[in-house]
């Protein structure tokens, strides 16, 4: 867990790079009709225009409503850290999800005044809740914690 700005950003820019990366990838990948080397490279242009998308949401807006949600009901000086992991994570892609979701279908879907928006941001956010889940729960949350614990190890008491 971040304890300082400075490892707040660090966590934010690392978590946001992982799961904007993979997101794009996956949905360059369904409007593809499938994976293809393509898609890691073309993944990187889309990468510049939504990872600060993704941090100013996330750091500014976000992270504070899933910590306030989370430490609503965990306490973290007196429950399992993993929840407390897995209330912010989750709180985390019940927030982002749409709202990038909302993003990608202004700039890449489109836009925000076709008729046909609030369908694609729906099918957009009802495709994409199952990867976000997926990949932070399983994939991004431990790889950023790893990296993170790397960077600023923790000391023992």
């Amino acid at each position: 867990m971040p304890k300082s700005l400075f490892q707040e950003i660090v966590m934010t820019v690392l978590m946001v790079l992982v799961m904007v990366y993979a997101m794009i990838c996956y949905n360059m990948s369904l409007a593809l009709g499938g994976l293809s080397n393509f898609v890691f490279v073309g993944a990187l242009k889309e990468l510049a225009i939504m990872a600060p998308i993704a941090f100013v949401l996330d750091f500014f807006i976000v992270g504070h409503i899933a910590k306030m949600i989370t430490f609503s009901i965990f306490d973290p000086k007196k429950d399992n850290i993993i929840f407390v992991v897995l209330g912010i994570s989750i709180c985390s892609i019940w927030f982002m999800c749409p709202l990038m979701s909302a993003a990608a279908t202004i700039l890449f879907k489109g836009g925000l005044f076709q008729k046909e928006f609030v369908a694609k941001w729906l099918q957009t956010t009802a495709f994409n809740y199952p990867m976000a889940t997926f990949w932070q729960l399983f994939f991004a949350g431990p790889i950023v914690r790893k990296i993170f614990s790397l960077i600023f190890p923790q000391k023992k008491a």
